[in-house]
């Protein structure tokens, strides 16, 4: 998978479309990520002792990796993730100015 914890992202489809986060957690099995203050759902929990209180929950849900593309930090433009070899170690690279990521 192209895209890491840590990355800065946009929306690029959906609901939350052109909206910027962080990558908080990779799922790579379901080929999706966790965003910070994106894709926010609520839930409704029922008390069920001392310690869980009940309420109404947030919990961020998971984008489809297709939906969102990488902020490159050099250009701050979305892009795709290339690699390149450089001194013996592979590197990922910014598609649109060759910029390190």
């Amino acid at each position: 998978m192209k895209i890491k914890k840590g990355d800065t992202i946009v929306v690029t489809a959906g609901k939350e479309k052109g909206k910027k986060g962080k990558v908080e957690r990779v799922l790579a099995k379901e080929e999706s990520v966790v965003v910070l203050g994106i894709n926010i759902y609520k839930r409704h929990r029922k008390k069920r002792d001392e310690k869980t209180p009940g309420g109404i929950m947030e919990y961020p849900r998971p984008l489809p990796t297709g939906n969102v593309a990488v902020l490159c930090p050099s250009c701050k433009q979305p892009t795709r993730v290339g690699y390149m070899v450089h001194k013996g170690t592979k590197v990922r690279i910014c598609r649109k100015c060759e910029g390190k990521l």
